[in-house]
């Protein structure tokens, strides 16, 4: 989407996310990195973005409590919009600098985007990605040591619908010269085609742009608006990331749009079924005839909008799918319950597992949910079967799942890592197989065994 100053924004892209891929894992980092095709924090963690966009680069004012307000109604990120300059009041070092210490403040992890090249081709005034990679070397400083906090997303929608088909060598240049430059972070790279990729040149390039990055630490961002009125389309652009195991994120949607009606329930529920980042446009600000993007009515936060309402307190909303990075001292990845015996949790035979599955053939997802049907707790859990056939898991969300032949095994996150005396956790994966596609026959929690749903 397009954003233009003086008050009025048309729109933006904001992706976020994540998902998988299994191509050559970033080297050892301080920071973000993509490793097996996830978003990992620093502590080792996987990291879903669950997030808003805010266009800081015209309410500089009003960055401060937008970024405490998103926090408290449940986000874990934010996108925030900068200007380098060439079609916007410059955000300098100083003010960059003064960002990152508000999201760590807030508690929030920041993707900030460099926003004057919307559109470059077609949009006269947009700038081409190599201008972004000056603007980051200009405020190196204000970001160098901050890859635990945030995310550059080096240019937002930088190719419109003329001269798009430059999106893959532009795109895998400027990651090259960000690599040259010393930075180290996560970089996230917008779609051509005003970010919605209607000509699919990033689906059908991500592969070699990200196996070009030294760092192999690129994360992929589509902007889902009126190209993505259907949940097949979105089913269909999203899981071919995912069945190439490269990582991707919905940087930007909304709920209405000029272009056509984008489908924003598929396009959470499949973000969320995947195990994927998405950051809604936006917090509030925009003019040009597109205020309905507006999720908060004048930047109060006790005045949500029905876009507002939708994407933080429903279906597959912030609220109920965000997750606190870990780098914040919320926890990790869990590892056990503590005894040292490896098993995860106290074993139980209470227990009863439902294992829903999507088949579409060569890839299929299943949604596990295991009840535990006894009298107390289980803290720290190991489930494991078999699978029927060739099946192998891609990715995994609200678990760590890890395959040796056959043999399945999946251990709790931090946030699934107690399944409460008469309640339940649920968990994912994606995976492929060749030949037809059935339910496992046991599942065993800690060791015991469970009954079949």
């Amino acid at each position: 989407m397009l954003a233009t100053a003086a008050g009025a924004l048309l729109a933006v892209t904001a992706a976020v996310l994540t998902a998988p891929h299994a191509a050559q894992a970033a080297e050892a980092s301080t920071g973000f990195h993509v490793s097996d095709g996830r978003l990992l924090d620093a502590n080792g963690e996987d990291f879903v973005l669950r997030g808003v966009n805010h266009a800081h680069a015209w309410y500089t004012a009003k960055t401060p409590q937008a970024l405490k307000d998103i926090k408290a109604l449940g986000a874990n990120s934010a996108r925030v919009v900068l200007s380098t300059g060439d079609q916007w009041t410059r955000n300098d070092t100083a003010d960059v600098a003064a960002i990152v210490e508000q999201c760590k403040a807030s508690r929030l992890v920041c993707v900030l985007e460099a926003h004057d090249t919307t559109g470059y081709g077609e949009a006269g005034a947009a700038v081409p990605l190599t201008r972004a990679v000056d603007y980051w070397k200009g405020i190196k400083s204000a970001v160098e040591g901050q890859e635990k906090y945030i995310i550059l997303n080096l240019g937002n929608e930088p190719y419109g619908n003329t001269g798009y088909e430059n999106w893959t060598s532009g795109t895998t240049d400027a990651i090259k010269s960000m690599r040259a430059a010393g930075f180290k972070h996560t970089i996230m790279v917008d779609a051509p085609n005003w970010g919605q990729d209607w000509s699919f040149t990033m689906r059908d390039n991500a592969a070699g742009v990200f196996a070009a990055d030294p760092d192999k630490n690129t994360v992929f961002s589509i902007h889902m608006y009126g190209v993505y009125d259907t949940a097949a389309e979105v089913q269909d652009y999203l899981n071919r990331f995912v069945s190439q195991k490269l990582p991707i994120v919905v940087g930007e949607f909304g709920d209405a749009h000029s272009d056509g009606n984008p489908d924003e329930d598929a396009i959470m529920a499949t973000a969320q079924q995947l195990g994927l980042g998405y950051m809604g446009w936006s917090w509030s600000g925009n003019g040009g005839g597109v205020e309905y993007l507006d999720m908060a009515t004048g930047f109060d936060a006790g005045q949500l909008t029905t876009w507002g309402q939708r994407i933080f307190n429903g279906t597959n909303g912030i609220k109920a799918t965000a997750h606190e990075a870990g780098v914040y001292g919320s926890g990790g990845t869990g590892g056990g319950d503590g005894d040292g015996d490896g098993d995860g949790g106290t074993s139980t035979g209470a227990c009863q597992v439902t294992y829903k599955l999507s088949d579409w053939g060569s890839t299929f997802n299943a949604d596990v949910t295991i009840r535990n049907t006894g009298t107390t707790a289980v803290k720290g859990w190991k489930l494991q079967f078999p699978f029927p056939g060739d099946q192998r898991v891609n990715s995994a969300w609200n678990a760590k799942v890890s395959q040796q032949g056959a043999a399945v095994t999946a251990t709790h996150e931090s946030w699934t890592e107690t399944i409460p005396a008469g309640g339940s956790v649920s968990f994912g994966l994606n995976g492929s197989s060749a030949s037809a596609n059935s339910i496992p026959s046991t599942f065993a929690l800690n060791s015991a065994s469970c009954t079949k749903a």
